[in-house]
């Protein structure tokens, strides 16, 4: 692939990234709002926490007070925010591509905080899973309430492919280190 090419397609890829972060907010968001999108044969069958709590435990938004439609949205969030924050970082990953720094030893920090974003994606989803679970059913009658822990295959996914990424981050800012005493020898 030619350079100009790989300069055009990081920075498509940097706008890209930048929708998906406002996409996905938006989105969760939407969810809480519009219950239809949630439906099980709706957009958000299995997106997020929103996702889960809406079509797997079958929450029924309509019967939501305001105070906790609002709550589940900022409670859902938290894990997106995590995830926003690393997406964030690959965004800013490839404009530092765009801009030709492939072995900087900046390309290599945001490689390493899209990595860490991962690992507090999974593990904010965890904690806020069982406290949306609560607060969604907390005027249910007794013996309706939930209280849901999850940890899935793919949670366990993301934490391995969250430790490549920190592994491929550290070897980026070996290749920059060296990078930098190879142009001071010359």
């Amino acid at each position: 692939m030619p350079l100009t090419h790989l300069v055009r397609f990081s920075q498509r890829m940097a706008v890209v990234t930048l929708m998906l972060i406002a996409g996905m907010l938006v989105f969760n968001a939407a969810l809480w709002i519009f219950p239809v999108l949630g439906s099980s044969d709706g957009l958000g069958a299995g997106f997020s926490l929103s996702g889960v709590m809406i079509t797997q435990l079958s929450i029924k938004i309509e019967m939501l007070a305001w105070w906790q439609t609002l709550g589940a949205i900022v409670v859902s969030s938290v894990p997106l925010i995590a995830l926003a924050c690393g997406l964030n970082h690959l965004r800013r990953l490839f404009q530092a591509y765009a801009r030709e720094e492939y072995f900087s030893s900046l390309a290599a920090a945001h490689l390493g905080k899209v990595g860490r974003s991962v690992v507090l994606w999974v593990i904010s989803s965890f904690i806020c899973m069982p406290i949306l679970s609560v607060l969604a059913t907390l005027h249910a009658p007794p013996g309706q309430r939930l209280f849901t822990i999850s940890f899935t295959s793919a949670d366990f996914v993301a934490l391995f492919l969250a430790g490549c990424i920190a592994v491929i981050a550290r070897i980026l800012a070996r290749a920059s280190e060296i990078d930098s005493e190879i142009k001071t020898f010359v």
